[in-house]
């Protein structure tokens, strides 16, 4: 379990930064802000009048929707200094000390405290530290001295030893901390060079020992293992971003909820898998689809559908003409492509190749018929959901063309840059409803035919009937504008027609958002409810019949 989950110091730390709720705005009268209207307010509206507090809209979280908080590398590495101060104080042991130990329990203070104040020799030798601040690590030359790695004995030779005793050179520690940092990546357990000796090197002695550029990784390395034993912390997938995601959103809840959240870097991503936003499918139908799209199995589907084999050989046949006599090009097998039997016995008087009492030759075409229609379920909602994520791509093109229109807006009308600003609100509902699109095509492959699923289908058919729309209206030429040339009515024409397209954007973006929250918050509510029945094995990825 991480320190995350019993902690509530955690929750108080990092909740004093304002900055870090990204999708609320700040509570004001919870910073202790006096305001006297609101204590009057409070006193005519007592909570045994039958009054409940009043609650914006915006302020309370859809059923789709997950609590979660954005932090800083610079607000982490607050809490950690923290913590490790908190630590080294109630057991009295050096900083470095207590932020290895601290590791080890996975910044589980509490459990920490507890086992050691049992067994203090036994947890500090499990955490690979001697609680001892008369052993501090130093440089020393000590005479008559031999290297045991390099056999150096050279007189006023730096040698390093920790509080275990082992001694080497300074230059052969120097190289095997380059060597696990710079090289192997590690940090958190980088032990005595000494063989079988479990002491761990402490962040103190690393900077004695490295340049300032192999601590600095050193250090970053560090940063990134406290995120990464978190359940409850994880980086943001996209380059170069320096913030991490808080969401209490357990492993065990995955199949209930997609738990979607936002960087402040823009970048949106389910917190469950690190994959970008996929609501309203489940990280595993996720998973399973990607790998079904991405392997030969739907090669393999096609094959069989399209194909046979050879009775004989086994050999693959595809037939390229309209004769049923088919001759194996491999072992010269002649055979029939409709029936599979032998052609020498076809026309005689036992055999008639429109018979289906033929255990084998209904077996095969029962196969072959149940591969075919496979595969065109399985091309139905891939050819739908390629489309969505091809309209996606295309998305530069829509922005650059938007961003050309805003801007003839601005000088043909009386537009501000602020009101022309409706169309890139528009794009950008446009695209997240696309890519929600994209993934209720894999969501639906993977259900069960019954009710439920042809409400889900009704709910995703009205969303792509808005989205495409929308998607026309915004593609539309803008009268007396796009060609740069005034309307027949003048000015005050072209103005009109700007105001008449700026409110039926508007009206159409707003029915898209609510008619994408309403499908995200019915499949959500069907997730947590168990109403959606799907039709495959988790362990083998099978469909089930």
């Amino acid at each position: 379990m991480s320190a995350m989950d019993v902690n509530d110091d955690y929750q108080d730390d990092m909740l004093d930064c304002d900055d870090d709720i990204v999708d609320d705005e700040p509570d004001y009268d919870s910073d202790g802000m006096d305001d006297e209207d609101d204590d009057d307010e409070e006193d005519d509206f007592d909570a045994a009048d039958g009054f409940a507090p009043v609650i914006a809209d915006k302020d309370v979280k859809k059923a789709y929707e997950v609590e979660f908080l954005v932090h800083s590398t610079d607000e982490i590495i607050e809490f950690q200094n923290k913590e490790i101060a908190h630590v080294a104080g109630i057991l009295g042991c050096l900083p470095e000390h207590a932020a290895t130990m601290l590791r080890q329990f996975k910044w589980n203070k509490e459990r920490l405290i507890e086992r050691y104040m049992e067994d203090p020799e036994g947890e500090s030798e499990k955490a690979g530290v001697v609680v001892d601040t008369k052993k501090q690590p130093r440089f020393t030359v000590v005479n008559k001295f031999e290297c045991p790695i390099c056999c150096s004995d050279e007189e006023g030779l730096e040698t390093l030893a920790l509080s275990c005793g082992h001694r080497f050179c300074r230059d052969c520690y120097e190289a095997y901390l380059n060597e696990k940092i710079a090289q192997q990546g590690e940090s958190r357990r980088i032990q005595c060079m000494e063989a079988g000796c479990r002491l761990v090197v402490d962040e103190k002695t690393v900077e004695m020992v490295v340049s300032p550029k192999v601590y600095e990784k050193y250090r970053n390395l560090l940063l990134r293992t406290f995120v990464d034993d978190s359940a409850h912390l994880k980086w943001c997938p996209a380059p170069d971003c320096i913030y991490a995601i808080e969401c209490h959103v357990p492993q065990s809840a995955l199949d209930e909820i997609v738990p979607t959240v936002k960087c402040k870097c823009s970048n949106q991503f389910c917190f469950g898998c690190t994959l970008p936003d996929h609501q309203p499918c489940i990280c595993r139908l996720v998973r399973l689809w990607l790998k079904k799209c991405a392997d030969d199995s739907e090669t393999a589907n096609w094959i069989s559908a399209n194909t046979k084999e050879c009775t004989k050989c086994n050999s693959t046949i595809e037939k390229n003409g309209g004769c049923n006599h088919m001759t194996c090009k491999k072992c010269k097998y002649e055979f029939c492509w409709v029936c599979l039997g032998p052609w020498s016995e076809h026309g005689t008087q036992w055999y008639n190749c429109n018979r289906f009492d033929e255990k084998a030759s209904v077996d095969a075409r029962d196969a072959q018929a149940k591969s075919r229609a496979a595969l065109e379920r399985y091309l139905h909602y891939y050819n739908r959901y390629a489309n969505h994520e091809q309209s996606a791509k295309l998305s530069s093109d829509l922005l650059q063309k938007t961003a050309q229109k805003m801007e003839a807006l601005q000088s043909t009308s009386t537009l501000s840059w602020i009101e022309v600003q409706f169309l890139r609100k528009a794009v950008d509902v446009l695209l997240e409803s696309r890519m929600t699109l994209k993934w209720t095509y894999s969501f639906a492959y993977y259900l069960k035919r019954d009710n439920m699923t042809a409400l889900f289908e009704d709910n995703q058919r009205d969303l792509e009937v808005a989205v495409e729309s929308l998607n026309e209206l915004l593609e539309r030429p803008i009268p007396g504008v796009a060609d740069g040339v005034q309307a027949v009515n003048g000015h005050m024409g072209v103005e009109e027609s700007i105001r008449d397209l700026r409110q039926q954007v508007l009206d159409k973006m707003g029915y898209v958002k609510s008619r994408r929250e309403v499908l995200l918050t019915d499949t959500a509510q069907g997730l947590k409810e168990h109403r959606w029945k799907l039709n495959v094995d988790f362990k083998t990825g099978d469909m089930l019949d």
